[in-house]
């Protein structure tokens, strides 16, 4: 076992749903002393910076019950058990903000909040993206915007964009944007 790996003794589901389980772990720690750890699993999620031909990025905002405030943030949705990142961006990106046209390419994925979920997001850059009719799910209340990257940016700093993803995307797509073209 190194420094920083924990074994796991035990391991209990507590909660299984349709987003997400919940399960605690006994571990052992490199020190030889036990913990407990509240594991969130999640399968993960896309999300994607659609760049316009005019540098416009596209947005949404919707109401966040755990936040208990709309927010901004940029067009994502979960992967299904067993279902493929690019597959499942596309549909998303279809779903939310209409997508029907321009070229992607993943940038990065990277861990939400990997101090207790295991959820790990796959961010895409669409450049030249056509927009046509979203079609959310039904539990879904979106408004789809358009708004100059730089625009968008200055939101980041102003506090008024907060939603991680979101300012992930913005920070990597302004500085792709260049060889992205």
């Amino acid at each position: 076992m190194g420094i920083n790996e924990e074994k796991t003794i035990n391991s209990t589901e507590v909660f299984r749903g349709k987003v997400l389980n919940l399960r605690v772990d006994t571990v052992l720690l490199p020190n030889g002393l036990k913990s407990r750890r509240e594991i969130v699993e999640h399968n993960g999620g896309v999300c994607g910076v659609a760049l316009t031909p005019g540098g416009e990025v596209v947005l949404i905002r919707q109401y966040r019950k755990p936040a208990d405030e709309v927010l901004w943030e940029l067009p994502a949705g979960r992967l299904e058990a067993g279902e493929d990142v690019e597959t499942a961006f596309l549909r998303e990106m279809r779903e939310e903000i209409g997508l029907v046209g321009g070229r992607h390419q993943k940038l990065l994925s990277f861990y939400s909040t990997p101090g207790f979920c295991s959820e790990i997001l796959h961010l895409f850059l669409i450049v030249n993206a056509e927009i046509g009719e979203s079609h959310p799910d039904p539990d879904e209340n979106i408004i789809v915007e358009k708004i100059p990257l730089k625009a968008a940016l200055e939101m980041v700093e102003r506090g008024e964009i907060r939603d991680g993803k979101t300012i992930v995307g913005l920070l990597m797509a302004e500085r792709m944007k260049g060889s992205a073209g």
